[in-house]
């Protein structure tokens, strides 16, 4: 993937964010097989509530968008989530015998909260060009994240998270991160200086939730109260 003009001047602000990540002890169990099952079952969870929010940001960006093309790259997200990521979830958690209800009864951990939150409130409050800056470090993070495992030799066949490379390395989301990028450059194309510093704290503070993310799932954060 090749993201450009806005996109590649905020994922270099964003490039120390970005490498903690790759580097976090739960990203790098991913990709070598050694995370404990009980952190990624966490995981699982907070992640099946924070997609369910997530599912209703691409819906509202789906409905505030100006023309087709737009509407179908958000609608296209929208059955992506519904359909492949939820689903991953659920098998996972099949495997692992964790019950569906298990799943749609989780409690969101703080982070999760929060970062739903972020981006509820950019999708309800912001204009599509805010919406696809707070979106794009997960989509465009997992697709790097992912394919950097991959390119490592991690995640091999015999791995329990072989599956998890698989899906964010797919042609599908790979091709559906470029085009939020893409879109997002054309968005933000000759907007004035303001608005660019918004999109700009709109794209860092989520680069920030997504670290903030697997840092939770490696230390099972809770509500301490």
């Amino acid at each position: 993937m090749a993201p450009t003009v806005f996109t590649t001047a905020v994922r270099a602000k964003a490039a120390e964010i970005w490498r903690r990540e790759l580097e976090h002890p739960f990203v790098r169990g991913l990709g070598d097989g050694t995370l404990p099952v009980d952190r990624f079952r966490f995981y699982l969870e907070q992640d099946y509530l924070f997609l369910s929010e997530y599912c209703r940001i691409f819906a509202l960006a789906s409905a505030k968008a100006a023309d087709l093309p737009t509407m179908n790259l958000f609608a296209g997200l929208l059955n992506d989530t519904l359909k492949t990521e939820m689903q991953l979830h659920r098998d996972y958690c099949k495997r692992l015998g964790i019950a569906q209800s298990a799943l749609e009864d989780a409690r969101p951990a703080p982070i999760t909260h929060a970062y739903t939150r972020h981006l509820l409130t950019a999708a309800y409050a912001g204009t599509i060009t805010d919406i696809a800056a707070a979106v794009l470090p997960c989509q465009l993070g997992y697709a790097e994240i992912a394919a950097a495992l991959a390119r490592e030799g991690r995640g091999g066949s015999n791995s329990f998270y072989a599956e998890w490379i698989a899906a964010y390395t797919s042609r599908e989301f790979t091709q559906g991160a470029q085009r939020l990028a893409e879109l997002l450059d054309n968005l933000a194309d000759g907007l004035p200086a303001r608005e660019l510093d918004r999109l700009e704290s709109l794209f860092l503070t989520s680069s920030r939730y997504e670290y903030l993310f697997w840092e939770m799932s490696w230390t099972l954060a809770v509500w301490p109260l």
